[in-house]
């Protein structure tokens, strides 16, 4: 049974990428060309040697991937990147016309340096050391920025708030990015099964690395091998002991188990509007009459249930943050921590896809006022350690194996906010596919022999 898709697909979100690798190859040649190229035939400033303009341009940059990641690309202006490098707004525009330029040209930048890590850690042996190898590069690029050895790079979940002709040239070069992260897992051994479950792995393995930017904060920067190192152990052996089965994962379709039988159908309706737009079309694409129109009802329907769309946002959140708590109270019935893990995984990645989903995903709070932003952050923290709670009662009644309970739960809950995001890499994807391809793995790991096989690359 096919997973109902509530709107078209635009643009990936972070970790993402079009419905189809095949579909991009379509996109005219216009679309494809590097937008580095378009950036840099700006005109230049009249003063300063080639040498100044360069370093001035990398300033520009990172002063740019501070703000997109603290603000959004829609709160973002070009006049606070301006005041933040000490130059006047009409200075930027020598380097980039449009904040959509410079937005792009932050969005390459760090893609280039997502694919540097992965060609570096091709060079190992085997692909368990490939993973680890690229984790550990990752990780050790945001020690460098949470140094201050280097400015910020700008992550890549506001790529769908792309306008037309951005978007398409920012998706040209993520998809190349995916695929050679795609190659550290090995070549897809034959058939259309086996190539599914290597770009839903490669998702997963992709994801871990980009989600932990949202907590490895927490930690001392000197301290963030240790955690490069524990998110790989998980990584490729997942949570299972010995004889552990997966054939209790909740596999529920059509009305989610997860819905609240009491709530107002015209209030879920709203709601279920939004958080599609905003998952799949970022704060500006989720407007107000795009909402309004997918529900049949007058802009003056939405101003009467909701002062303006950042407090639908927040309701939209407030809204998922409830059924995951009714998921981890659910899944506090069941006998062992093994099982509460594997309900509570089990039965969101259904309702993600269920005809009450999906959740909002969590990197839609950058649309948020500053003060919004914090209540979502503290909430999100605290749904994560109730998962780090059925980790540490399996670690306590032996049915989970030895690993760290903190990071597990982070990588459970990134694991579980990026489901939705199969669909840009496994077209017509069904719950199945979901469950067995994408979230198994988290349990199992990466290279459980019951996963179709990789063929490894030659050399």
């Amino acid at each position: 049974m096919k997973v109902p898709r509530g709107t078209a697909k635009t643009a990936p979100a972070a970790g993402s990428a079009p419905r189809s690798e095949r579909g991009l190859q379509k996109a005219p040649a216009s679309a494809r060309a590097p937008i580095r190229n378009h950036a840099q035939k700006q005109p230049a400033p009249s003063r300063g040697r080639p040498g100044q303009r360069e370093e001035r341009r990398k300033q520009i940059l990172e002063a740019a991937a501070r703000m997109f990641n603290r603000r959004g690309l829609h709160g973002a202006t070009l006049a606070e990147v301006a005041s933040d490098v000490g130059l006047a707004t009409n200075s930027i525009t020598y380097y980039f016309r449009r904040k959509e330029d410079l937005a792009v040209a932050c969005l390459l930048s760090a893609i280039d340096h997502v694919v540097a890590i992965a060609e570096r850690a091709a060079a190992a042996r085997g692909t368990a050391a490939r993973v680890r190898a690229f984790v550990e590069g990752y990780l050790a690029l945001l020690a460098e920025i949470d140094s201050g050895r280097r400015g910020e790079l700008v992550r890549f979940h506001d790529i769908r708030a792309l306008g037309p002709g951005y978007r398409e040239q920012v998706v040209a070069a993520y998809v190349p990015m995916f695929r050679r992260v795609r190659d550290l897992l090995g070549r897809p051994g034959t058939g259309a099964r086996a190539r599914r479950s290597i770009n839903a792995r490669t998702l997963l393995l992709m994801n871990a690395a980009f989600w932990s930017r949202a907590w490895v904060s927490r930690y001392a920067v000197h301290d963030y091998p240790r955690v490069a190192a524990r998110i790989t152990d998980i990584l490729l052996h997942g949570l299972a002991v010995q004889g552990a089965r997966w054939d209790g994962v909740p596999r529920f379709r059509g009305t989610s188990a997860l819905a609240d039988p009491c709530a107002d159908a015209t209030t879920e309706a709203f709601l279920r509007a939004a958080t599609l737009l905003l998952n799949e079309q970022g704060y500006r694409g989720a407007s107000v009459e795009r909402i309004s129109a997918q529900l049949k009802l007058t802009k003056g329907a939405f101003y009467h249930r909701h002062a303006d769309k950042d407090e639908l946002i927040a309701a939209c959140f407030a809204h998922s943050f409830a059924v995951i708590r009714r998921a981890q109270e659910t899944a506090a019935l069941q006998s062992s921590g093994w099982q509460r893990v594997l309900e509570v995984a089990g039965l969101l990645t259904c309702h993600q896809l269920s005809e009450s989903g999906p959740l909002l995903k969590y990197t839609s709070r950058s649309a948020l006022p500053e003060a919004m932003r914090a209540e979502t952050r503290r909430t999100m923290g605290q749904l994560t350690q109730g998962y780090g709670h059925f980790l540490v009662d399996g670690l306590v009644d032996g049915s989970i194996r030895p690993v760290d309970p903190a990071v597990a739960a982070e990588l459970l809950t990134g694991t579980i906010n990026a489901v939705v995001e199969l669909s840009y890499w496994l077209p017509g994807f069904d719950l199945d596919e979901a469950l067995d391809f994408y979230l198994r793995p988290l349990f199992f790991g990466l290279l459980h022999p019951a996963l179709p096989a990789a063929i490894a690359p030659r050399g």
